[in-house]
């Protein structure tokens, strides 16, 4: 299985995911402005808490509730990311959980190797459609599938309004349409293709590089770097130890930004129900050798 895994990428998309990477060189020919890259930094770290929050720790996971509505906005920010539909992931993401570091892993580095696990999965023919069969609880609300069949709108309505919104702030006027394509080269595109792979880092290094504290039946491990680019995702030996809960830095020294918004979204009930980390797990099947 991992052989016709690795020889079923499909090379149109292959190529469109490369091709995405040189979009936002095109900016020499337009300039840029200090606007285009705060704009940059701005839509990375909200994008990320997105997929951090929405897509993994929502969708996949199921570690806190939400209303309908804000369900909805969880799964239309994260796709602004253009890393498929809220549904098409969390699916993927069981998978990988269910069978981590087996064959039937999605995206193993230990099996497949480094690029396979970082990029060449989601370029793979096998993993175009959803397996709603392992999505149940999310696919009976009909606007979360319909998001998910065009989980492109988000990531075009985001486009369009950072075209807009480099045009108002960097133009001189309604018409000045290279100020917004220079917002849109950086703003959007850097950003996006910087986003792909701070989030595929969990895919690939977070298997590969770190400590790991706690015995699991597959090698995820801790790094701080990690969890500072993804928002707390780097404590992924913690989140494989016990996935149950919104809370990946198990100890207070662990930085886990997206948990801190999640509680403060707590706070205003836009969330509840947050689960958190119970005592037995935390010094529960340690290794001995890790602090």
């Amino acid at each position: 299985m991992a052989k016709h895994q690795r020889e079923t990428i499909s090379i149109l998309k292959f190529w469109g995911f490369i091709g995405i990477h040189f979009v936002p060189l095109l900016a020499i020919f337009t300039g840029t402005f200090s606007f285009d890259w705060a704009l940059a930094l701005a839509l990375y770290v909200i994008r990320m808490f997105f997929i951090t929050a929405g897509y993994h720790r929502y969708f996949s996971h199921r570690t806190f509730k939400t209303s309908r509505v804000f369900q909805f906005l969880l799964a239309f920010f994260a796709q602004t990311s253009m890393q498929k539909g809220a549904l098409w992931w969390a699916a993927n993401h069981r998978i990988h959980h269910k069978k981590s570091d087996t064959l039937e892993d999605p995206h193993s580095a230990k099996l497949f190797g480094f690029w396979y696990a970082h990029v060449g999965w989601i370029v793979g023919k096998n993993y175009k459609e959803t397996r709603y069969d392992l999505i149940k609880d999310l696919a009976k609300f009909p606007e979360l599938v319909w998001l998910n069949k065009f989980h492109w709108v988000p990531a075009a309505s985001l486009m369009a309004f950072t075209l807009f919104l480099g045009n108002m702030v960097n133009g001189s006027g309604i018409l000045d349409f290279q100020a917004g394509v220079s917002t849109l080269l950086i703003g959007f595109f850097l950003s996006t293709v910087v986003l792909y792979h701070g989030t595929f880092t969990i895919n690939s290094l977070m298997h590969e590089i770190g400590k790991r504290r706690y015995n699991t039946d597959d090698d995820s491990r801790n790094s701080v770097i990690l969890a500072l680019v993804t928002l707390g995702e780097g404590w992924h030996n913690n989140h494989h130890y016990y996935q149950s809960t919104a809370r990946q830095g198990f100890f207070w020294w662990e930085i886990d930004i997206t948990y801190y918004v999640i509680r403060i979204l707590g706070f205003f009930r836009i969330v509840w129900d947050i689960r958190e980390v119970p005592k037995h797990i935390l010094e529960g099947n340690r290794i001995k050798e890790a602090a």
